[in-house]
């Protein structure tokens, strides 16, 4: 799992402090329009690893997008995944758990959700909800939450154990920056539709989520699914990290196309 770009913003060690990551760290880049250029160039050769792997058929690729409202998770996808062929690649946004969700364990829809053999799956939050969320609001027991990062490294583990590779990015904005874009979306009717009311009562909660997230980047990066925090206040750094490192692990899981299966193209003739 040779990654050398990735371990810029890996998180490693249980001394990880978030506080210690700039939002608008752009120092891994050349300027902005170096980046731009090399996020349209990445965009392209995941398109065709992403071909390889589909046609492949014998693995997967879990892409875990994880942030505050207003961290860019939709615009990742558009600038990272868009150029890819839409058959290979799933996008699964978790949002308030239906009834029927609830009356299972949580793992129950993430598990439905994780991509099969060929596919690159991403989530549009994910599973951490239920240690982000669920423990802010305290919509669950504290036991029951602690109990639930050693669940999902195990659940995670037995995913990487059965051919999905797992990529975790935590989108890391800063409160200035979350607040630029709230007023973007009540003032702009292109994205009023975005804006949630609600979406004040969870900025009011900042701290609280930033130590929620700081434990589960700790407790949950590991060798098998590692977290990678991202420095968003900047959109162009974002999409130009996160398809440098999906670039990266494709290139390292090197998927090939497979021979014909049971006939010789060279004895094919077609009239």
């Amino acid at each position: 799992m040779a990654n050398p770009f990735a371990g810029k913003f890996r998180v490693e060690g249980r001394n990880f402090a978030l506080a210690k990551v700039d939002p608008r760290d752009d120092s891994a880049f050349a300027g902005k329009e170096k980046a731009k250029a090399q996020i349209a160039e990445d965009a392209e050769a995941i398109n065709q690893l992403q071909d390889r792997l589909y046609a492949e058929g014998d693995r997967s690729l879990l892409v875990v997008l994880q942030g505050i409202d207003c961290s860019g998770k939709d615009g990742t996808v558009r600038a990272v995944f868009n150029t890819c062929g839409p058959i290979g690649v799933e996008v699964t946004p978790f949002k308030v758990p239906s009834e029927e969700e609830r009356d299972h364990d949580y793992l129950w829809r993430v598990h439905k959700a994780c991509p099969r053999k060929g596919i690159i799956g991403i989530f549009n939050r994910s599973h951490y909800e239920d240690v982000l969320v669920v423990k802010v609001k305290k919509l669950a027991r504290p036991e029951a939450i602690e109990r639930r990062y050693e669940e999902i490294n195990q659940f995670e583990k037995m995913l990487s154990d059965n051919g999905t590779r797992i990529l975790k990015f935590m989108l890391h904005i800063s409160k200035e920056e979350q607040a630029e874009r709230l007023k973007e979306r009540v003032t702009d009717p292109t994205k009023q539709w975005k804006f949630n009311p609600g979406d004040l009562a969870d900025r009011k909660l900042w701290d609280d989520y930033m130590a929620a997230y700081e434990t589960a980047l700790k407790r949950c990066s590991t060798a098998h699914a590692p977290w990678h925090v991202i420095p968003a206040d900047r959109n162009w750094t974002r999409n130009a990290a996160i398809a440098r490192v999906v670039r990266e692990t494709l290139e390292d899981m090197a998927p090939k196309y497979p021979p014909p299966d049971g006939w010789d193209p060279k004895t094919v003739v077609i009239e």
